[in-house]
């Protein structure tokens, strides 16, 4: 029978109080790469566990793929006829999103996509089973398509027959180009052969910006992205633009600001960008920071969280809406958002060096803190470590790649393969692990438990039934107090923890008492 003492310490644990406790957990899994192959990437997964990302095969070519329950699917057969083709996004519908290069020769040879081919790279849907071309109206050769709502609706960049003498002359910084043609922001749908075009901020103005570039549409048919000029602005990859913009449904177009730098198109990466909007209206990005004297070149962004609503940290623009810099992982320089889902996480990169030369880590922003995603990885990871997270969905799932651990024996010969890591289910975690203890009085430690929304967990400890009998105090929190009043003996506690959702999960804990 428990003392009296035990009972009433139980008794006050039924209104235990929630309290702050660790970010969400995640199981990491490989995805895998083509048969033969020894790299991918994975850029997006949707909701229902659907995973975009592309793979190369033994040909070297890139091959856009999918993964579903562990299976890769090559969806790059016979795509446009070209040799390169990626998948940026997929909805529930199962509709992805992307780019392909045809066999056509781009007349202009602007490297359009990156590829360095010489071949014309153009926008594609597929969808069940067969890949095909999004319309191209606006005169130009190539096109990308970024993103696709629930609605069917695709938004991306497509290049007019505007030849432009202001454009950037020779290679850019990440390799594309010399560009010769503007290009606008555009969205396709959601009914077949139905277009817009967006335009960029202020355009028609003196000094107005003369090209834009859509990256996000979410299920209200607003857009992010970024609008310039096509000297101040860079392709993908390593986008940079001079003005990270929303458009809302009625293609008006708002600047969301910036962090007090503007783009430096002679370093890599570095500008304002608006990469992914939730359906809250929430934006992710990158913003440049201003130079390290007045009037120098900016050399760094940091990742960017845009909301309507203003509060503390708002950069201050005098712009409507409130840019939150979100900061870097401890001790590195630059970062970027990539990904925001509904419930505002955000998932992207930091960096310890310049973009282009400094090592990268993922990071997962939750609950305002910015974590790195290796931290939070349970179990032994395939990964050595995880790199980059480009996506996020309302679950929680995250996607992206990493090195592969068991090919890094020589660090020269790691491959790069794609991950998804999936948020653990609720967990109790209830310490110290095997101790033998000699005094009295001790602290219990469920520190280390966590809830699978990340969200505040309340805590329960108690004693099981045949266990001697003790003193729990404050046992409504992760750290409770306890007295063995029972002499030596082999000790057993009980935690619960109940998550915001009323799923719990329990740990039993021992502790050896051999005092007097």
């Amino acid at each position: 029978m428990k003392s009296i003492v035990t009972l009433i310490a139980a008794a006050s644990l039924l209104a235990a109080p929630a309290i702050a406790q660790p970010p969400r957990r995640y199981i990491v899994k490989d995805l895998g790469t083509l048969p033969g192959g020894t790299f991918s990437q994975a850029t997006f997964v949707n909701n229902k566990g659907l995973v975009t990302g592309v793979a190369i095969g033994p040909d070297g070519k890139q091959h856009a793929v999918l993964w579903q329950g562990g299976r890769i699917m090559d969806i790059a057969t016979p795509g446009l006829g070209g040799p390169n083709s990626v998948p940026f996004v997929v909805n529930e519908r199962g509709q992805a999103v992307g780019q392909a290069e045809s066999s056509t020769k781009d007349p202009n040879s602007e490297n359009f996509c990156g590829y360095g081919t010489g071949l014309n790279c153009l926008p594609v849907l597929w969808q069940d089973g067969v890949m095909t071309q999004l319309p191209m109206t606006l005169g130009g050769n190539n096109g990308w398509a970024s993103a696709i709502n629930n609605r069917g609706e695709v938004a991306g960049i497509e290049e007019n027959s505007t030849r432009d003498p202001k454009c950037a002359p020779g290679v850019a910084v990440n390799g594309t180009g010399p560009q010769v043609l503007d290009y606008e922001a555009v969205i396709w749908g959601p009914k077949p052969g139905e277009k817009r075009t967006l335009l960029p901020l202020n355009y028609g103005q003196v000094n107005g910006d003369t090209v834009g570039m859509a990256f996000w549409i979410n299920d209200n048919g607003q857009v992010a992205g970024s609008s310039g000029s096509c000297a101040t602005t860079v392709l993908p990859p390593f986008v940079a633009g001079e003005h990270a913009v929303l458009w809302e449904k009625d293609g008006s177009v708002t600047s969301l600001g910036n962090l007090g730098g503007r783009i430096n198109t002679a370093s890599l990466g570095i500008g304002n960008h608006a990469f992914s909007i939730n359906n809250r209206g929430q934006v992710v990005g990158n913003s440049a920071l201003p130079g390290d004297t007045a009037g120098t070149p900016s050399t760094t962004i940091h990742a960017f969280l845009w909301t309507r609503e203003k509060g503390i940290g708002c950069a201050d623009t005098g712009l409507n809406g409130c840019m939150r810099d979100l900061g870097t992982l401890s001790g590195d320089v630059n970062s970027a958002g990539f990904s925001i889902n509904d419930r505002g996480e955000v998932v992207g990169v930091s960096v310890d060096g310049s973009v282009a030369t400094g090592n990268i880590r993922p990071f997962l922003w939750q609950n305002g803190v910015m974590k790195d995603l290796n931290t939070l990885i349970l179990g032994d990871s395939p990964f050595l470590p995880l790199l980059y997270a480009s996506g996020i969905n309302d679950v929680g799932e995250i996607a992206g790649f990493g090195l592969q651990k068991s090919t890094c024996g020589d660090p020269s010969t790691c491959e790069v393969h794609a991950f998804l890591a999936t948020p653990a289910g609720t967990t109790a975690s209830a310490g110290p692990k095997n101790a033998t203890v000699i005094a009295r009085q001790i602290t219990l430690d469920g520190t280390a438990s966590f809830s699978a929304d990340g969200k505040p967990l309340t805590y329960l400890w108690s004693i099981p039934q045949g266990s001697p009998s003790a003193a729990i105090l404050h046992g409504n929190t992760a750290t409770p107090e306890v007295q063995f009043a029972s002499g030596r003996n082999f000790y057993t506690f009980q935690l619960t923890v109940t998550d915001s959702a009323g799923t719990s999960a329990t740990e039993l804990v021992a502790v050896n008492f051999q005092g007097n």
